[in-house]
């Protein structure tokens, strides 16, 4: 096992070599995040408040016309080491801009009491910096693959979905039909909503999103419950009905309850077993 100073020393090394060879390439074709290690460090642009335990971070790109690089459904693995605590810790975010825009990298974050990574990037401010270890690649996205998909996110578990759906209806080549079904504590939970309002006024035959509130206020537009297999049905059934693929991400609990345990010949368990889904076609982020 490595001892704390032989890591350090890796990382160290690791990032040198990478930088120097980032450094080799034109700053206007070099892509800050490919395969393997990144080892970069990126300024907080600006911050905004979306509510009261979510915040916004954009950060700054080396340079302004440089993209990201990262493909879709996307994660970045973040390296920070929190005020008052001895060890640093890494966290995976998903970004949530356009993935093809030059320049800026955004991070939705939820804080949560006794998160030490996300408190941490809350307490960041414009001008401090974050550093970035690696991407993650997650489900490979084929155009058209499906005709018909269903996500299905439980609070921050939403932020991936975002960026699939943004990277669907951005594909002018695209024509598959997406279903959202979104789990939220309160409405003010309901993160993104004018953009999927506005996806689903753009693409009414092939959008439909979904939200259910376990403690909706009072005249909310938002059902009260929890995620069930008829609300997923229901849900389904505005686009044509059962779908070929499930997304879902969200709290442990939740993934649980939708996935439960396989059952034999390849049947999908939980809620979405039930539901006729099999093992291959549940993708949990």
């Amino acid at each position: 096992m490595l001892t704390s100073a032989a890591a350090a020393a890796v990382i160290v090394a690791g990032a040198y070599a990478i930088r120097s060879y980032n450094m080799d390439a034109s700053k206007d074709e070099r892509k800050v995040f490919g395969r393997g290690p990144s080892f970069t460090s990126l300024r907080v642009h600006s911050v905004e408040n979306i509510n009261h335990d979510t915040k916004r971070l954009r950060f700054s790109l080396p340079n302004k016309n440089v993209s990201s690089g990262l493909g879709l459904t996307s994660a970045v693995l973040t390296f920070s080491k929190p005020s008052g605590h001895l060890l640093p810790v890494v966290r995976p975010y998903t970004p949530t801009n356009n993935l093809d825009e030059p320049g800026y990298l955004d991070l939705v974050v939820k804080r949560y009491p006794k998160g030490k990574a996300s408190n941490h990037l809350h307490s960041l401010k414009p001008g401090q910096s974050l550093f970035f270890l690696a991407a993650i690649q997650g489900y490979q996205w084929k155009r058209n693959a499906f005709s018909h998909i269903t996500l299905v996110a439980g609070g921050a578990g939403i932020t991936p979905m975002y960026q699939l759906i943004q990277g669907i209806f951005n594909d002018p080549k695209e024509t598959t039909k997406v279903t959202l079904v979104h789990g939220i504590n309160s409405d003010e939970d309901a993160i993104f909503r004018a953009e999927f309002a506005k996806y689903e006024e753009d693409f009414p035959e092939r959008f439909n999103v979904v939200h259910t509130a376990s403690h909706p206020v009072e005249a909310s537009p938002f059902r009260k419950g929890y995620i069930t297999g008829d609300l997923i049905r229901e849900a389904n059934e505005k686009l044509g009905g059962k779908s070929d693929k499930v997304f879902v991400c969200g709290p442990p609990a939740m993934e649980a309850a939708l996935v439960g345990k396989s059952a034999p010949c390849g049947a999908g368990g939980g809620i979405l077993g039930q539901l006729g889904f099999s093992r291959g076609q549940i993708f949990k982020f």
